[in-house]
């Protein structure tokens, strides 16, 4: 387990979460920051109520995704597990030409 801290539109936040966990953590926390930066510039709402609508966005289109078929878990991670030792190797084809 390890701490990560992250800042969310200003406040800084902390987590205990594992290693295998700590990329999809980062990536959400990307995803939440993109997400509530967009809803503050169309709904100018306050930071709690900002949170809140946001919230119910994501869960909305996990609710989309599940109802259309179910989300495929394994299928994600393996893709994204794919795509990031392709990013590894491509990295090291540039680091070698450097």
């Amino acid at each position: 387990m390890e701490q990560v801290d992250f800042s969310i539109r200003g406040r800084e936040y902390s987590v205990t979460v594992s290693s295998e966990e700590r990329e999809m953590l980062l990536a959400a926390i990307e995803l939440v920051d993109a997400r509530m930066c967009e809803l503050e510039v169309r709904t100018q709402a306050a930071s709690e109520t900002l949170a809140v609508m946001t919230a119910i966005n994501v869960a909305h289109e996990l609710i989309q995704l599940q109802r259309r078929g179910g989300l495929d878990m394994p299928g994600y991670k393996r893709r994204m597990q794919a795509m990031g030792e392709k990013i590894d190797k491509a990295l090291e084809i540039d680091e070698a030409l450097f």
